[in-house]
């Protein structure tokens, strides 16, 4: 996703646990995590936009759900996305993003003073304690 949006990515833990082929209206085959990527910004950015639109300004975007997964988004007030893609039967996972915004991101990227306040070229947070903490978290959270 690219960072000037404000969008993060862990491709580890969110895009390697699904299947391209069920991300990607079609089931076509042979896509790189980035262009996963790009195709989940535009289904976000576009149903932003529906939400908006269709049920006013203070209306958010939460969650969408296919035959095949379901992705859920958590958006802070500075714009700063988190987007998971998990199975279909997860439940609403908004307070989970809420935590690892509060209780890893915040801890470990902007509280550190060598992780960079950009991170330019679209890749994503570079922090190893995040990444760590994160692989734990949601080990702990959603398999546990």
């Amino acid at each position: 996703m690219n960072p000037t949006t404000g969008a993060i990515t862990a491709r580890q833990t969110v895009l390697d646990s699904v299947d391209s082929t069920s991300v990607v209206p079609g089931g076509r085959k042979g896509l790189s995590a980035e262009d996963d990527a790009k195709l989940i910004f535009g289904v976000i950015y576009s149903l932003r936009g529906m939400v908006k639109r269709v049920g006013g300004p203070m209306d958010n975007f939460i969650s969408y759900r296919t035959g095949q997964y379901k992705l859920h988004y958590y958006e802070t007030p500075t714009s700063l996305k988190f987007v998971m893609v998990t199975d279909t039967r997860t439940n609403n996972l908004r307070i989970v993003l809420h935590q690892i915004y509060v209780g890893l991101y915040v801890e470990y990227v902007v509280k550190n003073p060598l992780s960079p306040a950009e991170h330019p070229g679209g890749i994503g947070v570079n922090c190893e304690m995040f990444e760590l903490g994160l692989d734990q978290f949601i080990s702990g959270s959603l398999q546990g």
